[in-house]
């Protein structure tokens, strides 16, 4: 396991939750702790915390801060609050369907007590319900590792990109969590890491707790992928999803997309390694995703100095769509969906 919590929650139904800054990763590791829904949901936007997992978990955690400034009002008011609560937090960012999934189920938590439960009797059943989708992520990343582990052949070159690890999740991680539970195997394995611009979620995350956990790291620039396909130092690429379609389409990280047809061009297999919570089966496919758009700053400025002429137009989004046929297999706790289609997603899912 890790040494490190990416997040947890301090107390009880009054307590506070605690996360890992990951703004300053890797040279500093920093805790902050919040103490209000506008914290959290300050915290998701600015990308503290992140990883479509993660940020699932942290909302419903939100969603217990929210409701204690009313702990002593009415029922009325305190389902209000929660409404309140859980629109506000939907709207720190659009594109990761799981802050959506953890959100509903601690809005059908408080309707299952809608009559029944008082104010202190609320709030600990949100607290239990935000565990528990806590526990499941961790038990998911498990599962996903241990599956996925099984497609990787010993002295084995993995790409991945982004950070799917265990600092955007509950657990282990994803994509990642595949290749610790293979490591852990003992199978041998290279990992490289895309820098993942422009925020560096590749350089800064995952080289970071690659390292951390001992295996074989090497850290790339993006557009090097291609490159270190053709010299034959890849065999299979494993990347996370913030939201997949029901067509098997997958939002990830912006650059995922020509990572993968550079694999299709090169013949290796490309996997998606998600949980189940991140299927979106209302969309039917990856053209309905929304695509966050942000700031420019954060390539003109990214890090400090300048780095673009000042007044340049600047087309910034946070994700792109790999469609299902360049995914060879998605794998989640439910099991390796292979081929990708819409179907086959349905049987997993039941």
């Amino acid at each position: 396991m890790t040494s490190f919590e990416t997040l947890r929650w301090n107390g009880e139904a009054d307590g506070r939750l605690v996360l890992i800054d990951q703004t300053r990763l890797p040279t500093e590791l920093v805790e902050i702790e919040l103490d209000t829904v506008e914290g959290v949901w300050e915290a998701i936007r600015s990308l503290r915390v992140r990883g479509a997992p993660a940020i699932g978990i942290a909302a419903a955690y939100g969603v217990c801060l929210g409701l204690q400034t009313v702990a002593a009002s009415d029922e009325a008011a305190r389902l209000a609050r929660l409404d309140e609560v859980a629109d506000y937090l939907a709207t720190s960012r659009p594109t990761a369907v799981n802050l959506f999934w953890a959100l509903e189920r601690m809005r059908e938590r408080a309707a299952e007590l809608r009559g029944e439960a008082t104010g202190d009797d609320l709030a600990e059943a949100l607290l239990a319900e935000a565990r528990a989708i806590h526990e499941e992520d961790r038990q998911m990343c498990a599962e996903i590792g241990r599956l996925g582990a099984a497609l990787l052949p010993d002295d084995c070159g993995v790409l991945t990109h982004c950070n799917a690890g265990a600092l955007a999740t509950g657990g282990n991680g994803t994509a990642l969590a595949v290749f610790y539970a293979a490591h852990d195997s003992g199978k041998r394995l290279r990992v490289y890491c895309d820098e993942t611009r422009p925020l560096l979620q590749g350089a800064r995350l995952s080289a970071w707790e690659l390292q951390q956990r001992g295996l074989n790291v090497t850290l790339i620039c993006d557009s090097a992928a291609a490159q270190l396909m053709r010299e034959g130092r890849v065999q299979a690429i494993v990347t996370g999803a913030d939201r997949i379609a029901a067509n098997g389409d997958v939002a990830n990280k912006i650059g995922t997309y020509q990572v993968a047809l550079a694999a299709a061009a090169h013949e290796i297999p490309f996997y998606v390694a998600a949980p189940s919570s991140t299927f979106d089966l209302s969309l039917a496919s990856g053209e309905a995703i929304p695509i966050e758009q942000r700031d420019a700053a954060e390539i003109t400025a990214g890090f400090g100095p300048a780095t673009a002429p000042e007044g340049i137009d600047v087309y910034n989004p946070a994700f792109d769509v790999t469609p299902a046929r360049l995914i060879r297999a998605i794998v989640c706790e439910r099991g390796i969906i292979e081929p990708v289609t819409a179907e086959r997603i349905r049987e997993a899912l039941g």
